[in-house]
């Protein structure tokens, strides 16, 4: 499976591939190459190659061996008719182009797929970029330097026809967790399902990414409370469930998410990156309990990760499930560790400050007050009999977001009006928030609480794409909807004041939106503020051929 192209700077790339046995991976682009010895997890073979030397700013066309066996580019076969997988390496100083966008299930691309999920828009993105579909008006000819994926890129809890096959062949369905995942030989095929149809897998061999996980690449209200887990851990399947899912986790998302200096931090890559025995190496029992460990301890594995872009961006990508600290006394969305890293992270002297987490840090003003109000609920606010039926709503409701952990958002807020009052160096143009999760995409804009007097220097945004493909239920448009209005914003604000919540340092509204379609979004960095647009694809002729179209375009002035 593969090739992906992951973390890529002006002068080096990695990438990722799963093999069919265990050999020397190599990547030659151009003149320079890179290889690496494949290292062995539950039965599979991986291998990630770094490419050094490369010159900045230029696209190489790249080739994958596998010993003596040249497997990429493919000679048959659909993906044999879309161009070269090209390794494009970032020229220092040029405006940063990103993509962004989450929750995307893996259902065939055909009339009954598109009927039921919507078209994929990440495909239909894919086929413009490798010019399959035709360019139209508002296109614009260059390509994203990146693309960040904000979690449920696999559904681990919402199995597809195809996958459920999969399971029935290996195990009996009836039992539990019947269709759902079970262990990491299940995740492995999951991600092949994911990735392997072609235009897709020729998106990622050729456009860098980054990734991090929700809830539905675990399960569904994956870490919403104390009760939540203490009831999938009494299960028979749930352990089992989660180390595999962290474990195939870091082989498929986290591993090329980090930098050659992260790489040489973390314990696992190097056993693997210096293992010099004969043979391949088999991590499989050092993976299992590194994620065991991760999920009973969230502070003995950091997945949160950032990289700079020299002065002209940071970006900050927060992990904002597993390191939850579910505790009823000690409740909070980061645990100490993570908290004192996001406030490392969390300085000024970029021109844009960019905060990647799967959840929305600012949403819908009347979601986020009862979401707030839920939580103090729960904990007793109103007593241990109402705490009860609140916890019971909290769950049902899936209301578990930055709003639901109080605590926690309040102290990343007051690390962002810190930021944007220039306290922590100079105050960057804008703040922003990319997310997803919510199934339906908009703009919020902030600024300091007006009852306080604050001042800051920068804008602070959120800005929001979900789905790529899995649409929200219509019936719920009326609740989104209803919801970013000021109005019920006030309601809201009301209700979670009868909670006795303490009024939010920030107070927002939303700007833009809310959008409905399968969406992904590109955000271009310009000296004058933010440029956004939303995609989505469209059948005009042939179900298997969407072309691209814009669903919106906001314009931020800094």
């Amino acid at each position: 499976m593969g090739p992906l192209v992951r973390y890529v700077d002006d002068t080096s790339a990695t990438v990722w591939v799963e093999t069919a046995r265990a050999d020397v991976v190599t990547v030659t682009a151009g003149e320079r190459s890179g290889s690496a010895h494949t290292f062995g997890a539950h039965g599979h073979h991986y291998a990630l190659v770094e490419v050094t030397g490369l010159t900045p700013g230029t696209h190489t066309a790249y080739t994958v061996d596998v010993g003596e066996e040249r497997v990429w580019p493919p000679t048959d076969g659909e993906a044999a008719q879309l161009p070269p997988s090209v390794i494009a390496t970032l020229q220092p100083g040029k405006p940063l182009r990103m993509a962004f966008g989450s929750c995307r299930v893996s259902v065939p691309h055909d009339e009954e797929g598109n009927s039921s999920f919507g078209i994929d828009a990440l495909r239909s993105y894919a086929l413009r970029m490798a010019g399959v579909t035709e360019k139209t008006a508002d296109d614009d000819e260059r390509w994203p330097d990146l693309v960040l994926f904000l979690g449920d890129q696999v559904y681990a809890d919402e199995t597809s026809e195809a996958m459920q096959e999969f399971i029935a062949s290996r195990r009996d369905i009836e039992e539990p967790p019947g269709e759902e995942l079970k262990d990491f030989e299940e995740y492995a095929h999951l991600y092949k399902l994911a990735w392997g149809e072609p235009a897709n897998r020729w998106l990622l061999s050729t456009l860098p990414s980054a990734m991090i996980f929700d809830d539905h690449d675990i399960r569904d209200d994956w870490n919403t409370s104390w009760s939540w887990k203490q009831k999938m851990e009494a299960t028979s399947w749930w352990h089992e469930r989660i180390v595999g899912g962290l474990a195939s986790y870091w082989v498929y998302q986290h591993l090329g998410n980090l930098g050659p200096q992260a790489r040489a931090e973390d314990a696992l890559w190097q056993r693997i990156a210096t293992y010099d025995g004969e043979g391949e190496l088999d991590v499989t029992e050092a993976l299992d309990e590194l994620a065991d460990h991760a999920d009973q301890e969230p502070e003995s594995y950091r997945w949160s990760f950032a990289r700079d872009f020299d002065t002209q961006a940071r970006l900050i990508v927060v992990d904002s499930r597993a390191a939850r600290v579910l505790q009823p006394d000690a409740r909070s969305i980061l645990d100490e560790d993570e908290m004192s890293w996001l406030d490392d992270q969390m300085q000024g002297g970029f021109d844009h400050l960019l905060i990647g987490t799967s959840l929305p840090f600012l949403m819908a003003p009347g979601l986020h007050h009862a979401e707030a109000f839920s939580e103090a609920i729960a904990q007793g606010a109103w007593g241990r009999t109402v705490a009860r039926f609140g916890e019971v709503m909290r769950q049902a409701a899936d209301l578990e977001h930055w709003a639901a952990f109080e605590k926690g958002f309040r102290r990343v807020a007051e690390l962002t009006l810190d930021v944007a009052a220039g306290n922590r160096g100079r105050a960057p143009s804008t703040i922003t928030y990319l997310s997803g999760d919510v199934h339906h995409s908009y703009v919020a804009e902030a600024g300091p609480d007006p009852h306080e007097g604050r001042q800051v220097a920068s804008r602070i945004l959120q800005a929001v794409c979900s789905p790529i493909r899995n649409p929200l239920p219509k019936v719920m448009h009326f609740v989104t909807a209803g919801a970013a209005r000021r109005s019920l914003g006030v309601v809201g604000r009301g209700l979670s004041r009868a909670g006795r919540v303490p009024r939010p340092p920030l107070a927002w509204e939303v700007t833009h939106g809310p959008w409905y379609d399968n969406n992904l979004a590109i955000l271009e960095l310009r000296p004058a503020g933010i440029r956004m647009w939303w995609t989505a694809g469209e059948v005009v002729d042939r179900q298997d051929r969407p072309v691209l179209r814009r669903v919106a375009t906001v314009d931020l002035d800094a």
